[in-house]
């Protein structure tokens, strides 16, 4: 029986991530691109400036940093570490370069959620901020039944992309490099994560900010040495890289790149999971920032797709090619699971490279664990009030719990799944809500610093939604 759920569970997921995914992912985030007159390089170029600026008279619960780095918590993952080791292996070299083009158009469609979840955002009676898809499907397009359908498939998945999948992650690097019990991993991760999500949003912000600048930085540290120690091979890496994107051929330790075809559908694909860009979560948690304008907050939440594809995911795909490039004895065409292609790449580097790839995972699936926690609780609290908040929390920590001794292969899958089908109703946001996007940008875009001071329009809950009498 089991076998026969996790085969229509894999053919679902094979079907919902195929290429009709992946096109309606990419084309919106070129759309977009060029609808926003190529805001990528705002993004960078104010973006990055107006994150650390903080804006204590405004409304929201964080800091624009705070509301930053929690969303980055959850989008700096295992997947740039492990997933574009599994892009390169299946996908081949040529791969990293798709992944990183994507993360590029990405900056676009990121912008413009957030910037819909700050516009669309509600406070509650007692002072917190809501937004997210559901909050813009209901208030912007009227679409409430969308907007519930949404918030269970996140409310759902977070307990497996966001939970179960990465505490077992924790605690396969920790048993096979300290040889601690998954168990005792377990109870670890779970109390730690109690204490944290306990407190909500403000202390999940209080602990990303310290936790996600120091695991991003060590880790781009880390691939900066080994790169250093790979210098000599950066350059044919690249070469490698571009040549394979678009064409078929061989590399040594058994590089092959499938041709344009492969290396676009394996590294878009794992692009845009890492990213996250579209899929309608990390705009929860800019909603919750304090910002004076949509605008202005959008801004600070595309620039961490900058970090987390356009960054890291590149540090990654050079650290794996330099590596493989130097050392051929590393055959890829025997391996196909992205897990094992990166832990041998990081091990030929003595004694460091291991180190990077421990804390790494560590550091990348709890800061995980924490984001996709506040993500859940709010998509819980849309379709099922603010008394389901306790429950959800008990449960995320259970699963927390047991994750490290669960079979996770169908678990994986269905979370999987699950973010994929969250991505299609926010791309419906998006897309039929384009033209006021254009216009917010040019009301606010060319004068940020003049306009700055116009108030966003809150609507209360217990105003807006008179029928749940749950958040009055």
């Amino acid at each position: 029986m089991y076998e026969f759920i996790f085969s229509i569970v894999k053919t679902l997921n094979s079907w919902v991530w195929g290429w009709a995914m992946i096109i309606l992912l990419l084309g919106t985030h070129i759309f977009l691109t060029f609808r926003t007159g190529f805001i990528q390089w705002k993004s960078i170029t104010k973006g990055i400036r107006l994150s650390i600026e903080r804006d204590p008279t405004s409304e929201g619960e964080v800091s624009q940093f705070g509301a930053l780095v929690t969303a980055l918590a959850s989008t700096i993952g295992t997947g740039n570490i492990i997933g574009v080791g599994t892009a390169i292996a299946l996908g081949g070299p040529g791969a990293v370069f798709w992944c990183w083009l994507t993360g590029v158009f990405g900056i676009a469609t990121r912008y413009a959620e957030s910037l819909m979840a700050v516009k669309y955002r509600v406070k509650t009676s007692d002072g917190r901020m809501q937004g997210g898809a559901m909050y813009v499907l209901e208030r912007g397009l009227n679409m409430k039944w969308l907007a519930v359908i949404f918030a269970v498939f996140a409310g759902i998945a977070s307990f497996g992309i966001g939970c179960a999948t990465q505490v077992n992650a924790i605690a396969t690097v920790c048993n096979e490099n300290f040889s601690f019990s998954p168990l005792v991993i377990g109870i670890i991760v779970a109390a730690a994560t109690a204490v944290v999500i306990f407190g909500g949003i403000k202390v999940i912000a209080r602990v990303c900010e310290a936790l996600v600048p120091f695991m991003a930085l060590f880790y781009v540290t880390g691939c900066i040495i080994i790169l250093f120690l790979n210098y000599d091979y950066i350059i044919p890496a690249l070469q490698t890289i571009f040549r394979l994107a678009f064409t078929k051929g061989a590399a040594a330790g058994g590089l092959v790149g499938g041709g344009m075809r492969l290396a676009m559908q394996y590294g878009v694909a794992r692009g845009l999971f890492s990213n996250e860009s579209g899929m309608g979560s990390a705009p929860i948690a800019a909603a919750a920032a304090r910002t004076k304008n949509p605008v202005r907050q959008a801004l600070v939440s595309s620039s961490g797709t900058f970090w987390d594809t356009v960054v890291v995911c590149l540090m990654s795909g050079l650290v794996i090619v330099t590596t493989v490039l130097k050392n051929p004895a590393i055959n890829v065409n025997e391996i196909e699971n992205g897990g094992i292609l990166t832990s041998l790449v990081f091990s030929q580097i003595p004694v460091f490279g291991s180190f990077v790839l421990v804390v790494g995972i560590i550091t990348f699936s709890y800061s995980t664990i924490l984001g996709w926690a506040y993500y859940g609780e709010r998509c819980v609290e849309y379709f099922a009030g603010k008394y389901g908040l306790i429950p959800y929390r008990i449960l995320y920590v259970f699963v927390a719990l047991v994750a490290p001794v669960l079979s996770l292969d169908i678990i994986w899958l269905m979370a999987d799944t699950l973010n994929a089908l969250m991505a299609v109703p926010n791309i419906i946001a998006v897309l039929l809500l384009s033209p006021m996007i254009v216009r917010e940008t040019k009301t606010y875009i060319n004068n940020l610093d003049a306009v700055d001071t116009l108030p966003i329009p809150i609507v209360l809950t217990g105003k807006f939604c008179k029928k749940r009498k749950n958040n009055k």
